[in-house]
């Protein structure tokens, strides 16, 4: 199960989605759109929808607590944290609870997890009031699936530790990550060699649909709460970012096997935002408003 690229669900989403990048220039319905044909009584709770805070790096290097409070009077409940820009965890969650916020998570990278600097890693988000440490990404040398069988291993070791702390570790892919390399899909190594119970996955669905092998859909049905943290973030007709909601990805599709991954907030991300606070407030608009 483990080696095969995924496909029986794909259609779900990527049939649409993926063929209108592939052929660009063609139009592509938004993601509204194409899922209002099947639009049904559930919702994300609000409590569920939060803010990656990569995509407000720039408003929070220049005044942090000001962009928490704009985030927060949008209606955004989490953060996933990513970046500090010179605060310490305990500033941070002060700030956090100034605004009724909540951190959900934090990004820490992979040699620090897999390294000595792993304890105190998992003290900070313990200060931020967190559930996960999440790895954001792997080093190039690894990309193989020998390389990403020692990342199940080293992640397996991790996992460990952190549950012993009272946390859980994910980890977030990129679109590397969904590549099929000798006959061995990379992401599915991660998934069947990883312990369920010491290691899960925060799930970034714009690099799972760009990566091609990976549906969350059936995902979320193979893989059973092993995703308790999405990273939402839409695709333009022409693959590059978008707003949640203005793009082409059919997250009602998506979603509808959300409960079965297990999944329990869904992230706002934008990498490349013209303007964060217009992104945010479209995206959460969308998600708000979201039935599937």
């Amino acid at each position: 199960m483990g080696t095969k690229p995924t496909n029986g669900a794909r259609r779900a989403f990527l049939g649409a989605a993926l063929g209108a990048v592939a052929a660009v220039g063609i139009g592509a319905a938004p993601a509204a759109a194409a899922g209002a044909g099947r639009r049904g009584c559930r919702r994300i709770p609000p409590s569920g929808i939060g803010m990656h805070l990569y995509t407000m790096r720039t408003p929070l290097a220049a005044d942090f607590a000001g962009t928490l409070e704009q985030l927060a009077e949008i209606g955004y409940a989490t953060v996933g944290v990513s970046g500090r820009h010179g605060n310490s965890p305990a500033a941070i969650r002060r700030m956090l609870d100034r605004n009724r916020l909540k951190a959900v998570l934090e990004h820490v990278g992979y040699d620090i997890v897999t390294g000595s600097g792993l304890p105190r890693a998992l003290e900070d988000v313990h200060t931020l009031g967190g559930r996960w440490i999440v790895v954001p990404s792997l080093p190039g040398s690894l990309h193989s699936p020998d390389g990403y069988r020692e990342v199940a291993r080293q992640f397996n070791r991790a996992g460990l530790a952190a549950r012993e702390s009272g946390l859980k570790l994910l980890y977030h892919n990129h679109g590397g990550d969904h590549e099929v390399v000798d006959g061995h899909s990379l992401y599915d190594i991660l998934l069947d060699e990883t312990d369920p119970e010491l290691v899960g996955f925060e799930l970034d669905l714009y690099w799972a649909a760009k990566g091609g092998s990976s549906d969350p859909g059936e995902l979320f049905l193979r893989h059973r709460d092993r995703f308790p943290a999405l990273h939402v973030k839409d695709m333009a007709p022409n693959g590059d970012f978008a707003d949640v909601g203005s793009g082409i990805l059919d997250f009602p599709g998506m979603f509808d096997t959300a409960r079965q991954g297990g999944v329990k907030q869904w992230l706002v991300e934008h990498d490349a935002p013209a303007d964060p606070f217009a992104s945010a407030r479209a995206s959460y608009r969308y998600l708000s408003r979201l039935r599937y």
